[in-house]
């Protein structure tokens, strides 16, 4: 993998290749989408390398006396040795990015899932590198409407939130934000959102006019005399309830500033690196409080916090670094009437394989920057969202002729008598493979022609939509054709056997003026809607839980052919897949899968997992081992507290609130046959949109195909 490394002998940078790392316990393995260049501190410690060892002498005294120590204690020539292999250590750089999780360390299997998005941090952890591992006090998921750019900001984020906590302001309290950097425009707008009356202090204009923008209620340009007057007569005269300092200097003019214009007993926090000379009198006669602000927050350089997990009592410490950090990405999501926007402080991007040209700009200020974002190739093979064409208005919206191409014992038993006088439908031609099968359906339920060709259906102008029931190899092609003819078309389950077969309808409906629909009835079935509709209010993720009891069918069933019927889970397995995605409301991100062995050659008892984008779990066992005596199918879904249970489509159960509410199907079970079909003539006739999502419809199958995968490979399926 690529990684930006530095030398810290020669300060030396480049971008290597080094091997991959691995997920250990308690940490995350995360591949990195993008990463933030912190101008600021970055460019102290890569200017620090750059030192010939006399200047890293003269920059760093500290480290100098405490290598004087050891050679008094160990040797000239231990001490020698051990400085020199401390500098030809290489020198990781970056600490804030956002990646995908791509494998999980023991301990954290419930607290985050693989595929997820996660803002991360952490120097020597979050690096400019393909591949990080970090814990998990460094993570915080990034919520879906958050771009990987504007995620990637959340470290200096939580560095700019905790330097204003340390202030202990609030509502209507005036802070001053001096240096408008990076740091500072993220603590200004951090403040500005808690309510604080934000002042902007700095040199540079145009980062002033950025802090007007971003929420400051007042700038001052520091090359400007008569500051204190100003802030004493914007304050009626008592002065910055904070300063937060957040400029990088040797200088100690921003503590001056600070000790000038703060308020008396007002806090001063300093989170940018800087002269740290304090004006004692000034700071004596005003009382004046001085916190050097710690990174991140609570938690930072405490390795039983950060590594081994041991928390900290939260009624003692509520914002830990890993709240800071959550608490950033969450800001920034567009849904929020108020936001925090970092979109507007990028201003350059980078490349992985041109980090050195990026850090050159920031060495050697070649031009006016900011943010300065680096990404990275996309290694993931993950499908692209699927955009369909709005469908054109048929040419007759008032009533469709429908032809129907496949008259077996479900369509015969199911379909045709819902359709027998339905309001709005023409029943034109009926297709069988046998014809006295089709000649028997035409008089049966009233149909105007009956044919043994499908052609008779496709090729007749006169048909506008089709209805396709044959069995399950045939239904990709046929729902292809009929979209390529431009008719509208309801598809039995499955859609297709295979991802081939899936692909082929999605490339037809691309060029189509017409929607399609599968069969999935179960999400038009009334005791499913109501569910959903019950649970909408209730936030966060679902767990869901499917029992079928299905009963065994003869091995010799053309259901367990792998070229005409592809088994039972993708032919009815389906079903529950689909009414698991109608359930929880979010994509599909993962599938796996495991089968009962020795019970016969095609898997008819299986245990299917699915993860959903937003965190929801489905379990769905399939099982032919039961007695026909059992219920068929229970499904049962807990979310915020509620617990939701449908039996059979016979009856539901509603627990939450301390009470049990049950309530029957009226006219006995209804799994959403008709709905569906009344859905589907309804759209029809008006042209469109088709009733369910045609993308969503895609993704379920394709994740069908994915469990039958996953029961081949023995692995987990991403979709």
């Amino acid at each position: 993998m690529k990684q930006v490394i530095q030398s810290a002998r020669s300060g030396e940078l480049s971008v290597r290749e080094v091997p991959e790392p691995t997920a250990r316990p308690g940490h995350l393995l995360v591949r990195t989408r993008a990463s933030l260049i912190s101008a600021g501190t970055e460019r102290l410690i890569t200017a620090f390398a750059r030192k010939s060892l006399a200047g890293k002498a003269r920059a760093r005294p500290d480290l100098v006396r405490k290598v004087m120590d050891k050679a008094r204690r160990d040797g000239i020539v231990a001490t020698l040795r051990a400085v020199m292999a401390r500098l030809d250590e290489p020198l990781p750089l970056g600490y804030s990015a956002v990646g995908e999780i791509v494998a999980i360390g023991a301990g954290l299997e419930g607290a985050f899932r693989v595929g997820q998005r996660v803002a991360v941090a952490g120097a020597g952890l979050a690096n400019h590198a393909e591949l990080n591992v970090v814990p998990r006090s460094l993570a915080a998921p990034v919520p879906d409407g958050v771009s990987d750019e504007e995620a990637c900001f959340a470290t200096l984020g939580a560095i700019a939130m905790h330097g204003v906590r340390n202030l202990g302001t609030g509502l209507g309290d005036i802070v001053a934000v001096v240096g408008c950097g990076l740091v500072g425009q993220l603590a200004l707008s951090i403040a500005a959102l808690s309510g604080s009356r934000v002042i902007a202090l700095d040199y540079d204009t145009e980062r002033l006019a950025l802090a007007r923008r971003l929420g400051a209620e007042w700038t001052w340009d520091l090359a400007t005399p008569g500051l204190a007057e100003a802030v004493a007569a914007l304050s009626g005269r008592r002065g910055c309830d904070g300063v937060l300092i957040a400029a990088a200097t040797d200088s100690s003019e921003p503590i001056e500033t600070a000790a000038a214009i703060a308020r008396d007993r007002a806090r001063v926090a300093l989170v940018g690196m800087t002269g740290t000379t304090v004006p004692y009198r000034d700071f004596m006669a005003k009382e004046l409080s001085l916190v050097v602000s710690r990174s991140y927050g609570p938690g930072r350089y405490d390795d039983d916090f950060e590594s081994r997990g041991v928390k900290y009592p939260e009624g003692w410490i509520r914002w830990t670094e890993s709240e800071n950090l959550a608490e950033c990405v969450r800001l920034m999501d567009p849904g929020l009437p108020r936001r925090l926007d970092v979109h507007s402080l990028i201003t350059h991007r980078f490349e992985i394989e041109r980090a050195e040209a990026a850090y050159e700009m920031v060495s050697s200020s070649s031009e006016p920057h900011l943010g300065v974002v680096l990404t990275y190739p996309d290694r993931a093979a993950t499908a692209r969202p699927i955009a369909f064409p709005k469908p054109a208005f048929v040419r007759k919206p008032g009533t469709i002729r429908l032809g129907v191409i496949g008259a077996g014992a479900f369509a015969r038993a199911m379909v045709l008598p819902v359709l027998k006088g339905m309001e709005g439908v023409t029943l034109g031609t009926v297709v069988a493979r046998r014809s006295a099968v089709a000649e028997h359906a035409q008089k049966t339920f009233g149909f105007e022609r009956a044919a043994t060709e499908a052609t008779a259906v496709l090729d007749d102008p006169a048909i506008d939509a089709v209805i396709v029931a044959t069995r399950h190899d045939s239904h990709a092609e046929l729902t292809a054709l009929a979209l390529a003819a431009g008719k509208t078309v309801l598809v039995e389950k499955p859609l297709g056997l295979t991802r081939e077969h899936i692909d082929r309808v999605a490339a037809a409906r691309q060029g189509s003026n017409a929607f399609f629909q599968v069969g999935f009835n179960r999400r038009f079935a009334p005791m499913a809607i109501a569910v959903r509709e019950r649970l909408a209010a209730r936030p966060g993720p679902r767990f869901v839980v499917m029992r079928i009891n299905a009963g065994a069918v003869p091995p010799d069933s053309w259901l367990n052919d792998a070229a005409e019927g592809g088994g039972r889970v993708l032919g009815e397995v389906c079903h529950f897949i689909d009414l698991s995605r109608f359930l929880v409301g979010a994509p599909i991100v993962s599938v796996h899968a495991d089968a009962l062995t020795g019970t016969g050659a095609t898997a008819e008892d299986v245990a299917v997992s699915l993860n959903f984008a937003d965190g929801s779990l489905a379990s769905i066992a399939y099982t032919a081992q039961g007695d026909a005596a059992f219920g068929k199918e229970r499904i049962e879904v807990f979310a915020g507290g509620t617990v939701a249970t449908i039996e059979d489509f016979r009856s539901l159960t509603i627990a939450e609130d301390g009470r049990v509410r049950r309530s029957k199907a009226r006219l006995g079970q209804d799994k959403g046959i008709r709905g569906e079909l009344e859905a589907f003539v309804r759209a029809a006739r008006a042209g469109g949109p088709a009733p369910v999502d045609e993308a969503e419809l895609i993704e379920t199958s394709r994740a069908t195909v994915a469990a039958l995968e996953s029961l081949r490979s023995g692995v987990r399926i991403d979709l």
